[in-house]
């Protein structure tokens, strides 16, 4: 299930979770999926030596997008307060580092899958979740973003695929590690993920 999600979640940090402004989130959201597909499949940034170029644009969209202190709030949920505010910090930086590392090379491996848009849930007037579909060839993968307004912008907060939740993923992960660890200990474990090659 690890292995799925991991191959899964590619569709989600960089490739269809984008900017979302205030106004209607998921007339937002697919608007703006275009701008990320089009980097994706930009024929200028198809060669090996563009790489390089592909990769800090999509980050420039990921840093835009995603409410990342909302994001690492959720993921450490009752063990964010045990951080202090230069730990809380390192750890927003450090698990966003992380997070690409993992998935952005299989983001590029992106091969023109189609993305369905078909429900906007407001669950209040501040939140909503945006219920997709990614169809492939042999299959359809539920894809949900669940967005948070704040300060005048719609951001990314959580994104579910497949009834996984990434919040609820990485919050196990980081459960059981603060369950023997202390924060320290665990900021030294994302540091030594981001140094890895």
């Amino acid at each position: 299930m690890k292995k799925q999600f991991a191959v899964l979640a590619i569709l989600i940090i960089f490739v269809f979770s984008i900017p979302v402004y205030a106004g209607a989130p998921m007339a937002t959201v697919e608007a703006n999926v275009k701008k990320v597909l089009d980097v994706l499949r930009d024929p200028k940034l198809k060669a090996p030596s563009a790489k390089k170029a592909k990769k800090e644009k999509l980050r420039v969209i990921y840093k835009a997008m995603f409410d990342e202190v909302e994001f690492s709030k959720r993921t450490l949920a009752l063990n964010w307060p045990k951080l202090t505010q230069d730990q809380q910090k390192e750890f927003v930086d450090l698990f966003e580092q992380v997070l690409e590392k993992a998935y952005i090379d299989k983001i590029l491996d992106y091969s023109n899958e189609k993305v369905d848009f078909y429900k906007e849930d407001m669950k209040k007037d501040t939140q909503a979740e945006i219920q997709t579909k990614v169809v492939t060839a042999s299959k359809e993968i539920p894809i949900f973003y669940r967005v948070l307004l704040k300060d005048g912008q719609w951001k990314v907060f959580d994104v579910v695929v497949e009834n996984v939740s990434l919040v609820q993923n990485y919050r196990t992960q980081f459960n059981e590690i603060l369950a023997n660890k202390s924060p320290e200990q665990l900021l030294e474990i994302l540091r030594n993920k981001v140094k890895e090659h």
